[in-house]
């Protein structure tokens, strides 16, 4: 599918850098102006991709920023407030996190985390500012050095607390730590959660997006927030979570995440000289790597998530079912997960107002087009798309993700999400990594 767009390249982009510019504080980027006013974990580095284009030392500080809220732990928490704690709920005293030593002095986190996405970042500020050369230069390869050490131990924390098995898949005790929040994927699980007393709340989501079906019901918010109380009930201990929280699932596009994000860093460590570390990575790779192929259903060719508690393989149609595409690895498994993306339930439906994957394919009984991760196409996915498919050699799906986004993303308005059939903006609009996405698909 092709597409004619009059919105200039030189147009969308400095749009998209008009939004980073907003959305900037100075030392975080906010993800979105009203409804997101604090820094979000995989947001960051899909944002620094973005900054990297534009300004490498503000790139290099965005992370900076990240790394500064990582607990002693290793974890990295999916979110750091702001100094303006109103604007989103449930903010910092909600989370009590507070009182986990853990946690570093003066900055205020939640207690989960999200997919580790922020080697594939690093190694943007690295490849960015050898490229300027100069001051960039020395300054990306100073902060790889200064760095490296954190996200080492950022997966580490993931092998060792949330894959204690070594089954080759990470454990995730929310559906906010996948990232796909109300995803058709974590119906099972949730339907399983009967929460106890959830103290009363209000939500402010609800404020700033008018159509109320794009966002979950306040049903689905009361098992979140309860799921919230039971690990915040253990002080968020790693060893005990598992014993009290109700949602324990081996989230299978996180794990591909941290298969193609170890091979990065490993190859960022052999840069460094750090070779035992660099071997321990690539191994790392190679065990969720492995870990995600073998969640693939032979009936289906999508790959699967797997729920601890009911013993029992998840499958849906959604787009982490093509998780393998991310992790890399058996070429004839990912060309056959390349010809399905393309096939007629994704990119080649003939409903879709631009060729891109929907989060929950249009044959599927669950999809909803406008509600969130139940249908609605993500920018920033496809541009993780994008990035494997290039990785990969496979230039041709790249540069249809590539022509469709960038047709999708010339309304200017660099929303959350779109509607896949009308192409309509939803959710919340200038979103920063929309925009950042935006820029990398530019270059």
């Amino acid at each position: 599918m092709t597409c004619t767009r009059e919105t200039s390249d030189e147009l969308i982009r400095s749009a998209a850098v008009e939004v980073l510019r907003t959305n900037d504080l100075g030392t975080m980027t906010t993800a979105a102006p009203n409804l997101y006013p604090h820094m979000w974990s995989w947001d960051a580095a899909f944002v620094t991709i973005g900054l990297a284009r534009v300004n490498v030392s503000r790139a290099i500080q965005e992370l900076r920023t990240l790394l500064g809220a990582q607990w002693s732990t290793g974890m990295i928490p999916h979110i750091v407030f702001s100094e303006d704690e109103t604007g989103y709920f449930p903010g910092p005293d909600r989370w009590g996190t507070d009182a986990v030593t853990a946690r570093p002095a003066g900055v205020r986190t939640s207690g989960i985390c999200q997919p580790p996405v922020h080697a594939i970042a690093l190694r943007h500020i690295v490849d960015r500012g050898r490229e300027n050369g100069g001051n960039d230069q020395e300054a990306a390869e100073a902060f790889l050095e200064e760095s490296f050490d954190s996200w080492l131990a950022w997966h580490r924390w993931l092998a060792e607390a949330r894959d204690p098995e070594g089954t080759g898949l990470i454990e995730i005790h929310h559906g906010w730590e996948s990232g796909f929040d109300n995803s058709p994927r974590w119906d099972g699980p949730y339907g399983s959660i009967h929460p106890g007393h959830v103290e009363p709340f209000t939500r402010r989501d609800t404020l700033h997006v008018a159509d109320a079906v794009q966002r979950p019901d306040n049903a689905e918010y009361t098992k979140y927030l309860w799921l919230v109380q039971q690990m915040d009930s253990v002080g968020y201990n790693d060893r005990l979570i598992p014993q009290v929280v109700d949602f324990r699932v081996r989230d299978v596009f996180f794990s591909a995440i941290m298969a193609a994000s170890s091979d990065v860093l490993a190859d960022l460590g052999e840069e460094l000289g750090r070779h035992p570390e660099a071997a321990e990575l690539h191994q790392m790779a190679t065990r969720f790597r492995n870990g995600v192929a073998a969640t693939v259903d032979p009936a289906t060719g999508l790959a699967r998530d797997y729920d601890v508690g009911a013993a029992e393989w998840i499958s849906t149609q959604t787009i982490s079912g093509f998780a393998p595409l991310v992790a890399g690895g058996d070429r004839a498994l990912l060309e056959v997960q390349r010809k399905m993306l393309r096939g007629k339930d994704w990119m080649g439906h003939p409903g879709l107002a631009f060729a891109l994957p929907p989060s929950t394919s249009p044959n599927s009984p669950a999809f909803k087009p406008r509600t969130y991760w139940r249908g609605p196409v993500w920018p920033f996915l496809n541009l993780l798309f994008g990035w494997a498919s290039r990785r990969d050699g496979h230039l041709e799906l790249y540069s249809d993700l590539r022509e469709a986004s960038l047709c999708q993303l010339a309304d200017l308005q660099f929303a959350e999400y779109y509607e896949p059939f009308t192409g309509e903006p939803l959710g919340s609009l200038a979103q920063a990594w929309t925009a950042a996405a935006a820029i990398e698909w530019l270059q």
